[in-house]
């Protein structure tokens, strides 16, 4: 979020409609549609693009399509054709890559002609011929793709800047250029002009349209680009990177992806392990999913830098009540059962009691009966 809404006091609650507005979600977009073990099955009609590449659309985008020279955002997971080996996976690392079309590596050659061809939040499923792939040689280290393999790829367009040039809020030129061609100052500013616009969106209850804002965000702060900062300009990206994860978990809250969400704080975490909304986050998500015992200690954490703050003490005082409501019913189920053995104990004593008189009787008329058959011999 812009600073001002990040420097809000402590006092506030973490979870106010307009706090979380400030921190917003996660992709949904950027989610592929199976596990990703295997590429998806798909029965929408076959386009061909190329003669070496073809596309199914899984989910149909909205907008233009990218012209020559745009900076496209995207997710994908690879495989090759025949086999079936998955090599790259680009949701698994939360990680979105930028493509830049006309400027893009020989191996990527039939991505970028998929990519031309959808709009944003369109995902697809590409085949491509090794031809425009990794080609007759194949790749030997990351990633690992054998001698002419056709690939597969599921792709999804987060968003594109086209080739115009526009400035962001600070007057910086930002679209139009690759990352790789912009200063620190351009590629923090562009970042953070995405930020914004998610945060505008996000607002409008546009969830989707904000995940992909900031989705290109991060994507400005790739980990190759923040291993190059030090000092000011490490504070300056992180200021930005932090909050846009911080938001993707709060959208993922909201959307019932808790696991995502985890994963998005976790990134914070490592950045700054005192964050009070990266563990008050988390702690929400895995309260959903029932882990109580990790959601008090990242809540308790929490508290511990945000000792005022009434949402974490909200979430605390719901775990115990929820701890308690559970405790009395395991009590109430085990008392019922308790006082079934009870019952089941007396009744077995009856019956108990009611043997022994029938063996005495038994017994009795044993002793009777021989006397008199030893007197009439």
């Amino acid at each position: 979020m812009d600073e001002s809404l990040e420097n809000q006091t402590q006092t506030q609650t973490l979870d106010q409609e307009n706090e979380i507005v400030t921190e917003g979600s996660a992709a949904v977009h950027g989610e592929p549609s199976q596990d990703g073990s295997v590429p998806p099955k798909v029965d929408s009609e076959v386009e061909v693009l190329d003669e070496k590449v073809s596309k199914q659309i899984i989910k149909e985008g909205h907008g233009s399509k990218p012209s020559k020279y745009s900076s496209c955002f995207l997710h994908y997971r690879a495989w090759t054709k025949h086999t079936q080996h998955k090599f790259e996976d680009t949701w698994q690392e939360q990680q979105p890559i930028e493509l830049v079309l006309g400027k893009e590596k020989k191996e990527m050659a039939g991505l970028a002609i998929g990519v031309s061809s959808m709009k944003s939040g369109e995902r697809a499923l590409l085949h491509i011929g090794w031809e425009l792939g990794y080609g007759k040689d194949g790749n030997f280290s990351f990633p690992n793709v054998p001698p002419m393999a056709d690939l597969l790829y599921e792709v999804e367009v987060i968003g594109f800047d086209e080739t115009k040039e526009a400035t962001d809020l600070r007057g910086w030129i930002v679209q139009g250029k690759a990352r790789s061609d912009m200063t620190v100052e351009e590629r923090i500013g562009a970042a953070d002009r995405r930020k914004m616009d998610g945060n505008n969106l996000f607002k409008e209850d546009k969830l989707e349209e904000a995940m992909q804002q900031y989705e290109m965000a991060i994507a400005y702060m790739g980990d190759d680009f923040m291993f190059q900062l030090y000092g000011k300009y490490q504070d300056m990206a992180l200021a930005v990177k932090n909050p846009c994860h911080l938001n993707m978990a709060a959208c993922l809250i909201k959307l019932k992806r808790y696991d995502e969400a985890i994963g998005h704080c976790n990134i914070v975490l490592t950045e700054e392990e005192k964050t009070p909304k990266a563990l008050f986050r988390r702690g929400k998500a895995k309260a959903e999913l029932g882990q109580m015992d990790s959601a008090r200690e990242d809540f308790r954490k929490a508290q511990k830098y945000a000792p005022d703050d009434n949402a974490i003490r909200r979430e605390l005082r719901a775990i115990a009540e929820q701890e308690k409501a559970v405790y009395q019913k395991q009590k109430e189920m085990y008392k019922g059962m308790f006082v079934g053995r009870e019952e089941s104990g007396g009744k077995g004593k009856s019956r108990n009691w009611l043997i022994m008189l029938w063996q005495w009787m038994v017994s009795l008329f044993s002793r009777v009966f021989g006397r008199h058959r030893v007197k009439a011999d």
